[in-house]
């Protein structure tokens, strides 16, 4: 009886080998494809951004390149907003040569204007906060503190 129970034993520990080691294999072939398809994300994202910028140069003159380069640097997401103004400008054939500094500036004034925010300022009265109830409490609390 006691054979038998170890050869159960020996042969369990085997199984349950082979299981962990098929679970490492899958794991590890699931990380592999994890890890190629980020690579694969990361290769596109790297191309797109290049041609992106060919054409921007393609389409601006070097001291307009200049000018949208150093807003990006402060205001990345103007720079964004800038970027897609002029590809979809150039796809439509709005852009009968290169964009000279003197042009980027007007466009770069439209977007300004476009994206400028209205702040509005409200004042909240003392009847809207309940201040007034507040401050006749305090004078009953002052006046019964007065007789105390």
């Amino acid at each position: 009886v006691v054979i038998v129970v170890v050869v159960v034993v020996i042969e369990e520990r085997k199984m349950d080998e082979e299981q962990l080691e098929e679970i490492k294999q899958q794991r590890m072939a699931q990380m592999q494809a994890q890890q190629s398809k980020a690579s694969e994300e990361a290769a596109q994202r790297q191309a797109a951004e290049q041609r992106k910028n060919e054409f921007l140069n393609s389409i601006l003159d070097q001291n307009a390149r200049a000018r949208l380069n150093s807003i990006a640097v402060v205001k990345p997401e103007k720079a964004q907003q800038l970027e897609l103004l002029l590809l979809n400008m150039a796809q439509r054939g709005q852009l009968p040569g290169k964009v000279t500094e003197q042009q980027f500036r007007g466009l770069l004034a439209q977007v300004a204007q476009q994206s400028e925010k209205k702040t509005q300022i409200r004042f909240a009265r003392g009847r809207e906060l309940g201040i007034d109830d507040l401050e006749k409490d305090d004078e009953d609390s002052d006046s019964d503190s007065d007789s105390d």
